[in-house]
């Protein structure tokens, strides 16, 4: 080694070294923490379910009311939506509800109401073809009748109403038809009736069958 090159030398402190090779390790695992982080899926995008339908069909009875109303509907296939049968692949019912008997709960010693009596169901597809609905009176607790409105909604692309009615149930057992309704192959209604039609007595026929 020149005398030049001596006099420039300088040798690497040991504890440089050591903070270079730390430094370096640190770096490491930075950088393995930020691509894990970009790889996990945000907290709220967990969990998600496509609730996506097509018709929205509703009944309410007064809030606060024991008797128990129930929704049924009948597709083009003959297949029929009610409390027994809660999924048909095309409608699902969203909530069978049962009357303010059946949607109180006790929390700590206090019993809580839920004073809305509502059922609801949805068609996620549609079948081009006929539509039954209909509401049975399953459970009577008083000897009046009892009003119930059904609405059925089309709800793309846009909401729109389809049928809106009020119909009196006098007695347990009483079913009767709101409305039937018509769907075209484009998933628009091209007629509506009150044609009276029993799908209970077809659910039990089926049943013995």
């Amino acid at each position: 080694m020149s005398r030049r090159q001596h006099r420039f030398y300088r040798p690497a402190p040991a504890n440089d070294a050591f903070t270079d090779l730390l430094f370096n390790a640190l770096l490491g695992f930075a950088f393995m923490f930020f691509i894990a982080f970009i790889l996990i899926s945000k907290p709220d995008q967990t969990g998600k379910t496509d609730n996506k339908a097509e018709f929205l069909i509703t009944i309410t009875w007064p809030d606060q009311h024991p008797d128990d109303i129930d929704l049924l509907i009948e597709d083009p296939r003959g297949e029929i939506l009610w409390f027994e049968n809660k999924d048909t692949g095309t409608m699902h019912l969203d909530r069978d509800d049962r009357g303010i008997f059946h949607d109180q709960i006790v929390i700590d010693g206090k019993k809580i109401t839920n004073p809305i009596n509502q059922e609801s169901a949805s068609l996620r597809a549609w079948i081009a073809g006929e539509y039954v609905v209909n509401i049975l009176h399953y459970r009577a607790n008083y000897n009046v009748p009892v009003p119930v409105r059904v609405k059925i909604e089309k709800l793309n692309p846009k909401v729109k109403l389809i049928y809106y009615g009020v119909h009196d149930l006098n007695q347990i057992g009483q079913e009767i038809t709101a409305t039937r309704f018509t769907l075209d192959s484009a998933g628009e209604v091209s007629d509506i009736s009150q044609l009276q039609k029993k799908l209970l007595g077809q659910i039990q026929t089926k049943r013995a069958g």
